[in-house]
């Protein structure tokens, strides 16, 4: 795998450098994506696996090459790795039925391809199955780990109680690194967060003109991944590269799906094997994937000189979080930015935030006028991939909005 990342990384430095005046977003993305995969399978640094809401930009300033278990899954998924692993942990008898991102890396984990961490941070959001995956990935390496309990609603006193938790996490950290939290450092961190937010929500914003000047590939998988580079220079480049290319689409009068006649929201996780549904909805349909789930600025700026109440309130409204009525608010906040006239939801197998809460969300957005489509599918195990009856119920699906009156947002 370190091979693999460190090659990919080199290929993408080289187109880059066959363009290098142009902002290359996804290049840039997809190589600061690679580099991160060098470092954690390098054995150099000092790694630490962990959950989708811990702070990243917070382990970042203290030098810790950090990573959510479920980047793993993706990974072995979209290079078309993933069936062994998968049916590794299913042969240690993590059942079939469970999320496929966790038995890829609890498979993975047992087959040693994933990387020693010094020490593991868990978080009790999204989910219960990661919380349990952390806990079985610490058993396995023998390695400690940290949970943040992360509360359900930020009112004052959560906020308070979940700021208290990360100061208490950076004592973990020092205790395993044998170096203080450099504050200087964390203020600079919090500053380049601050600043590539600031300008990932001016390219969100461009993103919602019509016809958009993204498409259903630019930005797929980026509200979960890009925050691993928080805190960092790179999530600046990569945020402005988005924001000049759009900026250069638009006055160029080039949008990302040529005669754009409707738009999606993707809600929670890509399917993240290769396969033909967005080739299918921008080619046959000339239909948009315009935005994930969290591809939005959905937190304030955080105050550099006392940045835990900002992290904290972070992570607590993270969509993913808390009550599912303030999860619909979100995605018609989104419904209504974007102009949709629909949502494809995949449904993941095993996954609370997918198939338990499809009924609220497929009603809470009709009653807006945006039809969802419900996908039961695995996003990481295409042994159970049904191409041909998903196509045809996309296509009925896409043919249904084309003959309905478009919402009034």
């Amino acid at each position: 795998m370190y091979q693999y990342f460190k090659d990919m990384a080199a290929g993408i430095e080289a187109k880059i450098q066959q363009d290098p005046d142009l902002p290359n977003p996804r290049k840039k993305y997809a190589l600061e994506t690679a580099r991160l995969g060098s470092r954690l399978y390098s054995g150099k640094d000092t790694v630490a696996w962990c959950g989708i809401a811990v702070p990243f930009d917070l382990l970042n300033a203290m030098g810790i090459t950090s990573c959510f278990v479920e980047f793993v899954g993706a990974v072995l998924a979209a290079t078309g790795m993933a069936e062994p692993f998968l049916e590794e942990a299913e042969q240690a008898g993590f059942v079939g039925d469970t999320c496929g991102f966790h038995r890829t890396v609890i498979g993975a984990a047992r087959k040693q391809i994933m990387p020693e961490p010094d020490f593991l941070i868990a978080t009790t959001c999204p989910c219960s199955g990661g919380i349990a995956i952390m806990e079985n990935l610490a058993r396995i390496f023998n390695k400690e780990l940290f949970v943040l309990n992360v509360p359900q609603t930020d009112e004052p006193r959560n906020v308070r109680y979940l700021a208290d938790q990360l100061k208490d996490m950076v004592e973990f950290i020092s205790r395993h690194t044998g170096k203080p939290l450099d504050l200087e450092r964390l203020r600079r961190a919090i500053e380049c967060t601050n600043k590539a937010s600031a300008t990932m929500k001016a390219a969100y914003r461009l993103a919602q003109q019509i016809p958009s000047p993204t498409n259903g590939r630019l930005l797929i998988n980026f509200g979960i991944v890009w925050p691993l580079f928080m805190g960092t220079p790179a999530a600046i480049e990569i945020a402005q590269a988005y924001l000049d290319e759009f900026i250069a689409r638009i006055k160029n009068g080039a949008p990302g799906v040529a005669d754009e006649k409707l738009r999606l929201l993707w809600i929670q996780n890509r399917i993240q094997f290769n396969n033909p549904l967005v080739e299918l909805l921008e080619k046959e349909y000339q239909t948009n994937i315009v935005s994930d789930e969290l591809n939005d600025i959905y937190w304030d700026p955080i105050d550099p000189d006392d940045p835990y109440p900002g992290m904290a309130r972070r992570a607590i409204t993270i969509p993913f979080n808390g009550n599912i009525q303030d999860r619909i608010k979100h995605l018609r906040k989104l419904a209504r930015a974007y102009q949709l006239d629909g949502a494809i939801n995949p449904c993941n197998w095993g996954c609370r935030q997918g198939t338990g809460a499809k009924g609220m969300i497929s009603e809470g957005l009709k009653e807006i006028g945006i039809p969802v489509l419900n996908l039961e599918v695995d996003c990481v195990d295409k042994r159970n991939f049904a191409e041909g009856q998903l196509r045809t119920r996309l296509e009925a699906f896409i043919e249904m909005l084309e003959n309905q009156p478009r919402p009034q947002h």
